[in-house]
């Protein structure tokens, strides 16, 4: 897929006569789940390389795209789903979206340039979704900020019908257009964000510094709510945690380029290491839903250990 996306879009950027590119799911369950982790699981150091480089060069393709970029996230976003949509100029969610970038659970991080957008959300609310892979439905991918606009399902034809029919857009004219869907829409309006009564404590439980002293304020606080996070953050994989927390502090204050030359080296780390493949095995392969994390607790994932995924290739570092 990546290799079909990347040449096409390079070839209408520099086409006269293409000005807006629309990019949908085939069907309406998904958009897209993601890349085939269990392909790559399976896959040689050859294969993983290439894999996360021409997926983060799409990622950045799209997020320097120079003409109007319009992604329809209909159904399943996930993992590199969201990279291929969420640096474009305008994402539309429906009532049937639903968004998750769910790395933690296996061994991973939230790669595709989640370094760059998680941070960018409303207070601590990209952290929380990072390292919880929380799933949002429906409207509040709008809300979270994910999505740009949000339109009813039963509409989506007829807003593409609407955006093709404008002469050489602008990206002024096509977000009148959406503009004008979003306003209409009438699914779930009014409905508060399912996480409205909680982003007072999200951003003060992940404000802190250190996994460990977010997993105390949880238990700290002792609500059902925090209790559930408490129990879903355990069961991740503690290196993934730690390099995840990093990742997004380190990525808040970088360009998108910085942040996918950063997310390559931690790829890279995670193909060398054990938790990937585990998690892969526990949770897609086998299903057995009992991932044995190596280190398996937070205290011996080190400031060292979690350095190293840090660290610079050298001359295999990620170029534009």
């Amino acid at each position: 897929m990546i290799r079909q996306i990347y040449p096409q879009l390079k070839k209408w950027e520099q086409d006269s006569e293409t000005f807006l590119i629309i990019i949908k799911g085939a069907g309406e369950k998904a958009f897209c789940a993601g890349g085939d982790i269990v392909e790559v699981a399976k896959g040689n150091q050859k294969l993983t390389q290439a894999f996360f480089r021409e997926e983060y060069i799409l990622n950045n393709a799209i997020g320097s795209f120079r003409k109007p970029f319009v992604a329809l996230i209909h159904g399943i976003t996930m993992g590199g789903g969201v990279g291929v949509s969420v640096h474009g100029h305008f994402r539309v969610a429906t009532e049937k979206s639903l968004f998750a970038m769910p790395e933690t659970a296996i061994g991973l991080f939230p790669d595709v340039g989640g370094g760059y957008f998680l941070p960018r959300l409303q207070g601590k609310l990209g952290y929380f979704l990072a390292l919880t892979g929380f799933r949002l439905k429906g409207r509040d991918v709008y809300t979270a900020g994910i999505a740009t606009h949000f339109v009813d399902f039963e509409k989506l034809g007829m807003l593409e019908d609407d955006l093709l029919a404008l002469k050489s857009p602008s990206k002024e004219n096509i977000a009148d257009v959406l503009e004008t869907y979003h306003k209409k829409s009438k699914v779930d309006q009014g409905k508060p964000f399912i996480l409205e009564e909680h982003m007072d404590k999200i951003n003060s439980w992940f404000s802190a510094n250190t996994v460990e002293q977010i997993i105390e304020n949880l238990r700290q606080d002792g609500s059902s709510f925090a209790l559930e996070q408490l129990k879903v953050i355990n069961k991740m994989s503690p290196t993934s945690l730690k390099i995840t927390l990093r990742q997004l502090t380190e990525g808040s204050s970088k360009t998108l380029q910085e942040v996918l030359t950063m997310e390559y080296r931690l790829s890279q780390a995670c193909m060398a290491g054990q938790d990937f493949r585990e998690g892969v095995r526990a949770l897609l392969i086998e299903k057995d839903q009992s991932p044995k994390w190596k280190p398996a607790n937070l205290k011996e994932v080190t400031g060292e250990v979690v350095n190293n995924y840090f660290k610079s290739l050298g001359s295999n570092d990620l170029k534009f």
